[in-house]
């Protein structure tokens, strides 16, 4: 049985990106991926819980893509956790509804990678920068794994690594669709997600 991916796409400018959007489109044309923008569909905000909750549902992994704003995610997909994510329905009382799906994220960081380290510019990591949501994935129960980072976004295009992570992206979503995936190698790895290979199998491996 294959695996149904939910991907929920958050950028306020997505006219304007080399990167995020690209990837939108590409996850688009992937069997078993249901692709939502996020800013497109809500413009002012309004978040339809019911249909997100069901969506969630209806789905084995989460994806958050988008570009890191101020060491954060773009303000809709905060506005999506506070109003989806419920008590008794995320978490508490019988708040099962995700319980052991699998999450992650799925980001381009402007700066390159040595800038996100204890004694880079930036100070901290992605995956430290990132812990919010991997307590979020914790309290409601899901399966983290670590992200799906293009770094330098900014000069990507102009250093031709965009189609190299493009393909990278594609193969990733057909290795999860299709249950190519060895989840427990890639949580216990310290390599982001972008360096998949080594947890994708020949076989089929079941969630």
């Amino acid at each position: 049985m294959a695996s149904r991916i939910l991907l929920l796409y958050a950028h306020p400018s997505s006219d304007r990106s080399e990167i995020n959007q690209r990837m939108f489109q590409s996850a688009q044309s992937i069997e078993g991926v249901t692709c939502v923008d996020l800013y497109a569909e809500y413009p002012t905000f309004q978040i339809d819980i019911d249909v997100e909750q069901q969506r969630l549902r209806e789905h084995d992994i989460i994806i958050f893509q988008f570009p890191m704003y101020w060491y954060s995610t773009p303000a809709i997909l905060k506005e999506w956790q506070d109003l989806v994510l419920e008590y008794g329905f995320a978490y508490g009382h019988e708040g099962n509804a995700l319980r052991d799906k699998y999450f992650f994220c799925a980001l381009s960081a402007g700066g390159n990678e040595s800038a996100y380290k204890a004694q880079g510019y930036n100070h901290f990591t992605i995956a430290q920068l990132l812990q919010p949501l991997e307590q979020t994935a914790s309290l409601t129960q899901m399966r983290y794994l670590p992200p799906f980072a293009l770094f330098g976004s900014r000069t990507a295009l102009d250093e031709g690594r965009v189609e190299a992570h493009l393909d990278k992206w594609r193969r990733l979503l057909n290795a999860l669709h299709h249950q190519r995936f060895d989840f427990a190698k890639a949580k216990s790895c310290k390599l982001m997600l972008s360096e998949f290979e080594n947890a994708v199998s020949q076989e089929q491996v079941s969630l």
